[in-house]
């Protein structure tokens, strides 16, 4: 990665946004991140550090509800712990590209002609993009438990990684937007 500053003293390099840039742009405009994600090459190392870390994420985010669980019923916190990091970091992994493949196999039913790769790096770029919300469920469902709060922000997760996945996987498939109307929406413009 350069920075602006070696760009000024005139060294020639590829110019790619950060992680954490790219995770706020894709607020703004999921297609466009997508976009520049699929101009990068096809580099299957990529996308699999998006998935693990997202999932990675995903585990930090358990750690205050496990915590206020094992608090509140006695339960071993570290069995608890093993399990959460079992299922996100070992078997997450493996049915997430299980789902990617079969979205892949639906867009190209409906008339998508992306890649594989393509549907692969949709769905792993929307976990990662949206995992900052899940870290503000882990912290809602540790420190405060269920209730409206809890509720909302579950439901702002659901919507927003819905949006970037329909968004990027439009973008990923190439299709027209009548297939995907709902991404349509919020992607035309982006």
């Amino acid at each position: 990665m350069i920075s602006c500053n070696g760009l000024k003293r005139g060294l020639h390099a590829d110019v790619r946004m950060t992680v954490t840039s790219d995770i706020t742009a894709t607020y703004r405009g999921p297609g466009k991140v997508m976009t520049r994600l699929l101009k990068m090459g096809q580099r299957e190392d990529r996308v699999l550090i998006f998935l693990m870390a997202g999932c990675i994420v995903i585990f930090i985010a358990q750690l205050p509800p496990l915590a206020r669980k094992a608090h509140l019923t006695g339960q071993e916190l570290n069995m608890l712990l093993g399990g959460a990091l079992l299922a996100w970091v070992t078997i997450a992994p493996l049915l997430l590209y299980g789902i990617a493949t079969l979205t892949h196999l639906i867009a190209r039913a409906i008339g998508g002609k992306g890649s594989w790769y393509g549907a692969r790096l949709s769905l792993f770029w929307s976990l990662l993009a949206s995992s900052p919300l899940l870290l503000l469920h882990g912290l809602i469902a540790g420190f405060i438990g269920p209730g409206p709060a809890l509720w909302g922000v579950e439901v702002l997760w659901f919507c927003i990684f819905g949006w970037f996945w329909l968004a990027t996987l439009r973008r990923a498939e190439r299709t027209p937007g009548w297939l995907f109307p709902i991404s349509r929406i919020w992607s035309s413009s982006r």
